[in-house]
């Protein structure tokens, strides 16, 4: 029966050997010689007493035994390497992900809350994606766009996506009409320009009034172009909330349309959840409700002139 383990260096050689099948672009990933990576690999398969791979003149394959392995020691390394990550931390610390666009909204209210509770110490990661796996993602909750996936999950509602043409001031005259945006750039924030075309629809619109556009891969860059003045964007009034107060961008036209996505922050159900986080849903969750509560008045303060 094997009762020693091999070591942590042999184990990740072994996986990035499984994953290239090849011992020279092993040996280059590992910063290791070609003979030394060999060496490894010939020495774990006589420690376990069974081959794991199955040396042919057109590289490598995994034996059976080798693709049972494989799994299970690339989740134990990942799992170390969280540990390890979470001991290094600075006791306290809440790390929460949150999706590129809506950090114009998260990111100073969390740097308000640090101000105000400087006890409380909040990593905030940024990222293109919009989904998160708590059990390979190192994170102790998350803002997430659209419809949260997956079992166990603690949500809290913040707030809903209401879409609406926005621009400079000066980019378009006042009190326009939809024809004013014939020769206009619509800078779309999907490929498949389904906002824009949305907020048409709901003005009696079935196609794009402009030939001229630019596309982005987040509604974040969209609206950061709007506000350089490279064109009218479709934005989410939430997230230009401040913008909007200080007149640095406008909403020419009254008509804004709810998409059916909406913002929340999750976490995982567990039977202990740390009082920080606790605090830090509570002030977001008040923090949502005055955006809504601001929305709502200007949404009305334009819609009556």
């Amino acid at each position: 029966m094997q009762t020693s383990l091999p070591s942590l260096d042999v184990l990740k050689t072994f996986v990035v050997v499984a994953q290239r099948l090849n011992f020279t672009h092993a040996a280059q990933e590992l910063h290791l010689t070609q003979g030394a990576v060999s060496r490894q690999i010939l020495g774990l398969e006589q420690q376990l007493g069974y081959p794991l791979f199955s040396r042919r003149a057109r590289g490598l394959t995994l034996t059976p035994q080798g693709a049972l392995l494989l799994a299970p020691v690339q989740m134990a390394l990942a799992q170390l390497a969280q540990a390890l990550a979470r001991a290094g931390e600075q006791p306290g610390t809440l790390r929460i992900k949150c999706p590129t666009c809506a950090m114009r909204w998260v990111l100073p209210r969390i740097i308000r809350l640090q101000n105000e509770r400087p006890e409380m110490h909040i990593e905030l990661t940024a990222s293109v994606s919009h989904g998160l796996d708590f059990s390979s993602e190192h994170f102790d909750a998350a803002i997430v766009f659209g419809k949260p996936q997956g079992k166990r999950l603690k949500v809290h509602h913040l707030f809903d996506e209401i879409l609406t043409p926005v621009c400079i001031p000066a980019y378009l005259p006042d009190l326009p009409q939809l024809t004013d945006l014939t020769e206009k750039t619509l800078l779309h924030p999907t490929r498949d320009r389904r906002d824009w075309l949305l907020w048409l629809k709901a003005a009696g619109q079935e196609a794009l009034p402009s030939a001229k556009s630019q596309h982005f891969d987040t509604l974040d860059l969209a609206m950061s172009a709007a506000l350089q003045g490279c064109g009218i964007a479709i934005g989410d009034l939430c997230l230009l909330e401040e913008d909007l107060q200080a007149n640095r961008i406008v909403t020419p036209f009254p008509l804004s349309v709810v998409s059916g996505a909406a913002y929340y922050l999750v976490y995982p159900e567990s039977a202990v959840v740390p009082a920080a986080l606790n605090q830090l849903v509570a002030w977001l969750e008040q923090q949502a409700q005055q955006s809504r509560s601001r929305l709502e008045n200007l949404l009305t303060s334009t819609q009556t002139h």
